[in-house]
């Protein structure tokens, strides 16, 4: 699966990707700057400069690292969009396989 999930800011992104990482969540987390948000909360229409988190898991390791991103997140409500993944290369897919737990 692939997990996206936005952050306010670069240092909160790596921390808690590399803890995604660690704890075998995650096998791999990619952390794209730039990314601008429009986005309507609470009534009011913002604009954010955010990280956009790319990460990849298994449909196994989803709950947990659902459970633990939304958990050290700074977010009232962090975005946290999981997407099947139809196909990939059998090498890298077992990579990915092998790297997370659950």
């Amino acid at each position: 699966m692939i997990v996206l999930c936005g952050f306010p800011n670069e240092d909160e992104a790596r921390h808690i990707g590399t803890h995604l990482v660690e704890r075998q969540y995650a096998a791999c987390v990619n952390l794209l700057p730039g990314v601008e948000s429009i986005y309507r909360w609470q009534g009011k229409l913002c604009r954010e400069r955010e990280i956009m988190a790319v990460m990849k898991t298994t449909r196994a390791g989803f709950a947990a690292l659902s459970r633990e991103l939304v958990a050290m997140h700074s977010y009232d409500e962090p975005e946290v969009l999981a997407l099947p993944v139809a196909d990939g290369s059998p090498g890298y897919l077992q990579w990915l396989i092998d790297g997370v737990r659950g």
